[in-house]
């Protein structure tokens, strides 16, 4: 009996303890599963938004690219349009303001202002949501909840501006400019260097709309500078810049022969080029708005948001390329010129200006 008794007692103590690891398992296995749930839930949860500048989301420019970028993000994380990641239409300046508050009300975690035009209003809703997280393209705010997110346009802008040098028969270019300012002085004075490094007696007409939404504008410069000889037109102008393909395109369609030029901005334009089986983009300046929003967006999805910090973009970083999708007038020769000119910059043997005094120095030197 005694014997018996003891069998019993440790196959019963075996049944217990068996059940004891299963329970273990068991609840481990539950532990695992809620980890996982967690992480999907975070990035199910997660919403990013962006409030465009006056240009519009279909700006064929910067706008247009940050959307692409939020996009791309939300397809990646298996993220649904207008519910997890949207964007906000700014129609003038006073918009921003309520397109900022709005996205605030509706819980979006990471808001971002496309455009140094939002910098004041939107310095004001972060101070006001220090709970938030927020980013700002082209300027920089020195607050703790802001990343600034800007790129090095003058170096772009050189590189498309040794093309046109290369590529323009009259030896006349322009520039138009949507709003003069400091941002868009970069891409002046870096297309000016370029131009000049390869041709120092180029002549480059410079021209502002005053706006980067206003197409009519665009294309009454345009039209003024092709009727003076000029053929090669480079543009940094938002919305403006559909104008200027109108005004090439227009005058294209009226002479096949004639050599007209466009230089697209921000993203690739080439598309806007295309006038049956003839394209007057000659490149573009690609700034890439969309990787950047991408990459912060990321960060801030797995909990590394750059607060405070400034991320700058340019060629060394991937941020900042010039587009060969015109095969036809981008030719071998052009591009080779152009790929060694963006090597002695990332050597460090060229310093591109960035402002118009930097520019008269470097032009000292030419």
């Amino acid at each position: 009996m005694k014997k018996l008794g003891l069998l019993v007692l440790i196959l019963g103590l075996g049944l217990f303890l068996a059940a004891c690891g299963s329970g273990d398992k068991k609840e481990e296995g539950n532990k695992e599963n809620a980890g996982d749930n967690a992480k999907s839930g975070e990035a199910s949860d997660f919403k990013v938004g962006l409030v465009t500048d006056t240009g519009g989301v279909d700006d064929k420019s910067f706008n247009q690219s940050a959307w692409e970028g939020l996009k791309a993000f939300g397809d990646q994380n298996g993220l649904k349009e207008n519910e997890n990641y949207a964007y906000a239409q700014s129609k003038s300046e006073a918009d921003y303001i309520p397109n900022l508050q709005r996205l605030v009300r509706d819980k979006f975690d990471l808001i971002y202002g496309i455009g140094y035009k939002l910098k004041n209003d939107l310095t004001k809703v972060a101070e006001q949501n220090s709970d938030k997280h927020f980013g700002i393209v082209d300027e920089v705010i020195d607050a703790p909840n802001v990343v600034s997110i800007t790129f090095k346009e003058h170096e772009g802008s050189f590189l498309v501006g040794v093309a046109a040098a290369l590529k323009t028969k009259s030896n006349k270019i322009g520039f138009i400019g949507g709003i003069d300012s400091p941002l868009i002085n970069k891409f002046e004075a870096g297309f000016i260097a370029g131009a000049k490094s390869v041709n120092p007696n180029i002549e480059v007409d410079v021209k502002y709309a005053e706006s980067f939404d206003d197409v009519a504008k665009g294309k009454l410069i345009a039209a003024n500078m092709y009727d003076n000889g000029i053929d090669v037109i480079y543009h940094a102008a938002g919305g403006v810049g559909n104008g200027v393909f109108q005004q090439a395109r227009d005058l294209k369609q009226s002479d096949a022969d004639r050599e007209i030029w466009v230089i697209g901005v921000d993203r690739d334009q080439h598309e806007e080029g295309q006038i049956g089986d003839q394209n007057v983009t000659l490149t573009s300046m690609v700034k890439r708005v969309d990787v950047a929003v991408e990459q912060v967006a990321t960060k801030a999805l797995n909990g590394e948001f750059p607060g405070g910090e400034q991320l700058e973009f340019g060629i060394e970083e991937k941020g900042i390329s010039f587009s060969t999708a015109n095969k036809d007038a981008m030719t071998q020769d052009i591009i080779d010129t152009v790929n060694e000119w963006q090597d002695k910059i990332l050597k460090g043997e060229v310093k591109v200006p960035a402002t118009r005094d930097d520019l008269k120095e470097f032009e000292k030197s030419l």
